[in-house]
């Protein structure tokens, strides 16, 4: 017998995976159930009555009884018994007893006795293979998984949040009454709008992140269970084998019932202790057995017929194959991937229960349904309030949010109408809903490996007000391509391998910016792509930053005669290319990091009379050419990080220079000429081997900054009072030992702007000291505050408008 804790464990085993018996495995559940009835009633009967009872008969000993013992009972008649008519036998109880069992067990049919156990045995192994996969490592194992995820499913508010929404989009539709009646309409828009805040008010911070659990387990399972198709040829061998069980039951039981008789004529080789030998029984059982035989044939015959049709239902369907179209064409998420294999064959099972299940099971297999907590977890989050505090305004001036390492952008992002800048980095799956087009001022937008989508609405919002975009992408393939649909952006600067081989269509999109005005492109290429320079006609500045590899053919440069400012940086070029004299227009010259070692092509750059700016900082330029004087034009000349010995006498003769950077080079006399440069204003020599000023130096009197820091300046000459309009001025890391009093005439030098060693402050008279003494409360706060800013709205990147190495690739 089995003990109450067995059942229990039994019936809760049933209770944990009824949804995935279907009706069938129900219905046979329960004809078990009564062939247990059965099997326990007659085993009941049979202990506790008399199972046969015998009388002495008369009989003829030497008929029936040979020399070696009894005749065989088939050659016994009715004739040759009669019933003693006398009423006393003289047995006693002992002796019938010893009768009835020795009649019993040797004359009896087997089938008689042992009725209720084969009963039972039979439908114990009925019982054993039905609920085989639930108990098999294999099997039972993934079954468990799935039903206690399932009932998360079921019991997460989400899931109700979903398929309400799924009711209202069905039921909220009424074109021809909106149409007609704009009243209507205005309510009908209310009510969704309060019903949608409703929805939104189900869902609370726990409950997302435990929705958002679910839907990692449903992942994971699905990738499980839908590798094999074990459970679905255990549950078929069940019903192979069931029915095999069936058909042996149908073959013996029927005919075995028939042997079940109330009379039995029995002999009993007892002559030596009683004078009787032939006894007439009865089976006071057999008919009860007989009737409990009948009914648990028609058991076992309703039985097979349901089991046939679960074959039937298993070998008529594809049932490794689970389609969601339905569902697909009656809710809002229309991405519910089809299943195959187990994963299959367990939802067929679970809509026979109740296909209200595998509806409620689906909204965790949708990526949209997915998207949608992500995002409401994400609103969650991340609040207008905790947005305002990670608003800045960058160097600009402008109102700039960044945002980083997040699944999305938060929907309050859209309530910031004054932001002018948002920046996107590594986002997991930004889209720009027709919400953004409240960001009335935004004009910068910054993707960097931010796969973003827009919708329709918001893209045409962006084409109309977007001025500027910055990508930054590793793959071109993950690139949008909406951008080139916004036809007034006028600045794209492109980060990562955008232009790589495999990139061609996102490469011949270009053109299709007509506005564009400013491209910049920091990637490794051989070659300029023959589209840019062909036909964007319209560019008036272009940046090439080519991290170092070698730009072959430059040529094609020659066709881009409306630029201003062209920069090749970083392009391993060795000598200046003969495309850029044919640019009259150009302005300005950026061809820093080269490995230029000679520049004597400047003389050809005579032609290009609207020529400002030059910068050839970070090259291998060993001197300055005769022919520099030639650039009449010229306003800043950039020539830092080089190898530069002497300057020329031809220099002074650009005498429009404001700007001029010689720093980190090998000078050691700066020439009286420097005189004629009556309009500089910058003067930048930090990081050479000057040892001495020149007086025409002091000539210069338009000078504003003055960076002689890291020389070897012993003395600084008192003609430096004649410097009026001098604002900063960077003495350190020189071998000075006192400053001039002179210096008190720099009316517009301040503390802030003298930069030399505390000590040196010493040597001034003490109220030129007091003038430019730093007070010791704004000495301290100083460096904090020029040199670190407030930690509370630094950025994790650090950037700006620029490009090359201080645009969107500069992060900490």
């Amino acid at each position: 017998m089995l003990s109450e804790g067995e059942l229990k464990k039994f019936a809760g085993g049933q209770s944990l995976y009824r949804v995935l018996q279907p009706w069938w495995d129900v219905f046979c559940h329960y004809l078990s159930i009564m062939m247990f009835m059965i099997a326990t009633l007659g085993c009941t009967l049979q202990v506790t009555l008399r199972r046969i009872v015998c009388i002495p008969c008369h009989n003829l000993c030497e008929r029936n009884w040979g020399p070696k013992g009894p005749l065989m009972n088939n050659s016994i008649t009715k004739a040759d018994f009669s019933l003693i008519s006398s009423g006393l036998y003289k047995l006693d109880l002992q002796q019938y007893a010893y009768v009835d069992a020795v009649c019993h067990e040797q004359h009896l049919h087997w089938f008689a006795r042992f009725f209720p156990y084969v009963v039972m045995l039979q439908t114990l192994a009925l019982v054993v293979v039905s609920n085989f996969w639930f108990n098999y490592p294999s099997t039972s194992s993934r079954l468990g998984h799935f039903v206690s995820i399932l009932h998360k499913c079921c019991d997460s508010p989400w899931t109700t949040r979903a398929l309400s929404e799924t009711v209202a989009e069905q039921g909220g539709a009424h074109p021809s009454q909106s149409a007609t009646d704009p009243e209507a309409k205005l309510s009908a828009t209310s009510n969704e709008k309060r019903f949608g805040m409703e929805l939104l008010s189900v869902l609370g911070k726990k409950e997302g992140e435990q929705a958002k659990a679910i839907f990692e387990k449903v992942k994971k399972l699905k990738v499980h269970v839908e590798d094999k198709d074990i459970i679905y040829h255990t549950y078929m061998k069940q019903i192979i084998v069931k029915m095999a069980i069936l058909s042996l039951i149908l073959t013996y039981v029927p005919y075995a019932a028939t042997c079940i008789s109330f009379e039995i004529d029995c002999m009993v080789d007892l002559r030596a202790l009683i004078p009787y030998q032939s006894f007439h029984c009865v089976h006071p059982l057999a008919t009860i057995f007989w009737f409990l035989s009948l009914v648990y044939t028609a058991l076992v015959v309703v039985y097979g017929c349901a089991c046939f049709y679960s074959f039937l239902w298993m070998i008529r369907n594809s049932l490794r194959q689970y389609s969601f179209d339905a569902l697909r064409e009656e809710s809002s998420y229309s991405d519910i991937p089809d299943v195959k294999n187990d994963f299959a064959f367990i939802l067929h099972l679970l809509d026979q229960y109740n296909p209200l299940f595998s509806k409620r099971f689906s909204v965790f297999l949708s990526e949209v349904s997915e998207k949608k907590l992500r995002q409401l977890n994400l609103n969650n989050v991340w609040p207008l309030e905790k947005l305002l505090q990670k608003v800045v305004q960058n160097a600009q001036g402008q109102v700039e949010l960044h945002l980083m390492l997040l699944s999305g952008i938060p929907d309050a992002v859209f309530e910031l109408r004054d932001l002018e800048v948002l920046k996107l980095q590594l986002i997991l799956e930004p889209r720009l809903p027709q919400k953004v087009t409240q960001l009335g001022s935004l004009k910068e937008l910054w993707i960097d490996h931010s796969p973003a989508t827009v919708d329709s609405m918001a893209l045409e919002f962006l084409s109309e007000n977007l001025r500027i975009l910055r990508l930054k992408f590793t793959g071109g393939g993950k690139a949008p391509r909406w951008v080139f649909r916004l036809k007034n952006l006028t600045e794209l600067y492109l980060y990562g391998d955008l232009l790589s081989v495999g990139n061609s269509d996102f490469v011949n999109d270009l053109p299709k910016l007509k506005n564009l005005k400013v491209l910049l492109l920091k990637c490794s290429i051989f070659s300029l792509p023959k589209v840019i320079t062909n036909s964007m006609s319209s560019l008036q500045k272009f940046y090439v930053d080519n991290e170092g590899a070698q730009l072959n053919a430059t040529q094609s440069l020659k066709m881009m005669s409306q630029l201003t400012c062209l920069k090749l940086l970083n392009c391993d070029l060795h000598r200046i290319p003969s495309s850029i004299f044919s640019l009259t227009n150009l302005q300005e010259i950026d061809l820093r990091g080269n490995n230029l070692r000679t520049i004597e092509e400047i003389i050809s750059f005579q032609h290009l009379q609207r020529l400002f700016t030059l910068k050839l900082k970070n090259n291998n330029i060993n001197y300055i050419p005769i022919h520099i004087g030639v650039l009449e034009t010229l306003e800043q000349l950039h020539l830092s990080h080089n190898y530069i010995s002497c300057i020329p006498a031809q220099l002074f003769l650009c005498s429009r220079l404001c700007y001029l950077d010689l720093s980190h080079n090998k000078l050691c006399v700066i020439p009286e000429g420097i005189q004629d440069l009556k309009r500089l204003q910058i003067l930048t020599l930090s990081q050479n081997k000057i040892d001495r000023l020149p007086n025409g130096l002091f000539q210069c009197k338009t000078l504003q900054s003055l960076y002689l820091d890291h020389n070897s300046l012993s003395t600084l000459p008192p003609l430096v009072s004649r410097l009026t309009n001098l604002i900063v001025l960077d003495l350190r890391g020189n071998q000075l030992e006192s400053l001039p009093a002179e210096l008190e005439h720099c009316q517009h030098l301040r503390p802030g702007g003298l930069h030399v060693e505390e000590g040196l402050l010493n040597s001034l008279p003490s109220n030129v000291k007091e003038r430019f003494q730093r007070p010791e409360k704004e000495h301290i706060s100083k460096p904090e505050t020029d040199g670190t800013a407030d930690h509370s709205n630094c950025n994790l990147m650090i950037c700006n408008t620029g490009y090359g190495d201080t645009g969107l690739a500069c992060s900490l």
